[in-house]
């Protein structure tokens, strides 16, 4: 009898490890997973190494629930493969939305992405049910625990506080919903909008709550950038240009931002989804001392940032820095307000000296040596120009600079907005004159 008591509590013991140990791969997966969001979140291309990453510790998992002394166990393989597998594409979905174009599941996803992990409940639970192999439950426990923990947290967070919709804002809005706000509301899952006897409202985020779902609203509705976000982003702006001229940094306002300052009488486009600004690497601003020196300031001040070193580029975000190990969960939100921070360099092109990018930019031309340029003259040095109620710095030549972005700035153009979106909303942004 001792035997087999001692038997059995040793047999326990072994199949507790085992559980902790599939647990454990399962978690690192899903840390690993989140790193690898940071990408579509940022429409890059995936790292290979994160992927590979993320795609070895998958591997090791599914091997490790799957495979013993015996052999492969076939359904264990296929139970472990296809949970995992189907919870990834749950969790990853919400990233893979914000380039426009997205397929129709994955916009589903996304929509309800603040809970819809519980959804794999009832599969977990019936896998629990078909096998009853310590290991897979290891595995299926940390994955709704995670889950569970996820949604908690969702729902836990800071109060909203109400702007009101009004002017062009509201008229963009009735025009896109067909005067149906509370059914439009409903069908896209637009939760900020409240109307009340006085109107029109929305509840808008802040650093305490979830970023409204920026891109959605913008760019595949065809909405006017929400209040909220429109302040935050005038914060965002003033921090990291201060920063810049703080660290001595050459740096102007780009792309739309700066289409924004001098079309728009320095205000932000009314469909903006992010900030952008370049800067100028040079012997006094290396890209680490860059890097190193933003990184420090933000994680000092509440502010969130990205590296990708392989495409010179950071990308700083509103919402504060996370405690490990939640560090990455940001990357699961379908929103936020961003700052896009590229890197520019010196060179020569076809005997002209030009200040170049790695990434593409509107119809910025190709250089000599395959990145993308404008003439240093029309940058340098560098003026300001009034935006958000603040001097800030821009191209030397901002409407030459603008040209060769986008040839004629002057008529409006909702880049990157759903094409059935834009036309609805065409008449009340280009007014017949």
């Amino acid at each position: 009898m001792e035997y087999i008591v001692g038997d059995t509590a040793a047999l326990t013991t072994s199949l507790a490890v085992a559980a902790l140990i599939a647990a454990a791969l399962y978690i690192a997966t899903y840390l690993s997973l989140l790193n690898l969001l940071k990408y579509p979140r940022n429409w890059r291309p995936p790292s290979v190494s994160t992927s590979v990453t993320t795609g070895i510790m998958s591997v090791v998992t599914v091997i490790f629930v799957s495979v013993s002394a015996d052999g492969i166990d076939f359904e264990l393989l296929f139970l472990s493969t296809t949970f995992i597998a189907l919870l990834f594409g749950v969790i990853a979905a919400p990233a893979n939305d914000f380039r426009p174009g997205s397929r129709p599941i994955i916009e589903f996803i996304a929509k309800h992405g603040d809970y819809a992990g519980l959804w794999m409940f009832p599969p977990a639970i019936a896998a629990a049910y078909v096998s009853p192999d310590a290991r897979l439950h290891g595995v299926l426990a940390a994955a709704m625990i995670i889950e569970s923990a996820w949604f908690l947290r969702r729902i836990w967070q800071g109060e909203r506080r109400l702007y009101p919709i009004s002017n062009h804002d509201l008229l963009v809005l009735k025009t896109q919903a067909k005067g149906n706000i509370e059914g439009f509301a409903k069908q896209h899952g637009i939760g900020e909008l409240e109307l009340t006897t006085d109107g029109v409202g929305w509840r808008g985020c802040g650093k305490n709550t979830l970023a409204c779902h920026l891109n959605l609203y913008t760019n595949r509705l065809g909405l006017n950038t929400p209040p909220c976000c429109r302040e935050h982003m005038k914060e965002l702006c003033h921090y990291v240009t201060s920063c810049l001229k703080e660290m001595e940094v050459v740096h102007w306002l780009e792309g739309g931002t700066l289409l924004g300052a001098a079309r728009e009488n320095g205000s932000l486009l009314a469909w903006e989804d992010d900030i952008d600004v370049s800067v100028m690497l040079d012997q006094r601003t290396t890209w680490d001392s860059l890097a190193t020196g933003l990184a420090k300031r933000c994680q000092r001040d509440g502010y969130y940032i990205d590296v990708f070193e392989k495409r010179r580029c950071l990308a700083i975000s509103y919402d504060p820095p996370g405690r490990w190990p939640f560090r990455w969960e940001r990357n699961r939100m379908r929103g936020e307000i961003r700052l896009d921070l590229v890197i520019f360099r010196q060179a020569m092109s076809n005997g002209q000296s030009v200040l170049e990018r790695l990434i593409p930019k509107g119809d910025m031309p190709m250089t000599e040596s395959g990145w993308y340029g404008v003439p240093e003259d029309i940058v340098l040095p560098t003026s300001t120009i009034r935006f958000l109620d603040n001097d800030t710095a821009c191209p030397n030549r901002p409407e030459a600079y603008l040209r060769i972005i986008y040839g004629d700035f002057e008529k409006p153009k909702l880049t990157f907005v759903d094409a059935t979106a834009a036309e609805t909303r065409r008449l009340i942004d280009s007014p017949p004159h």
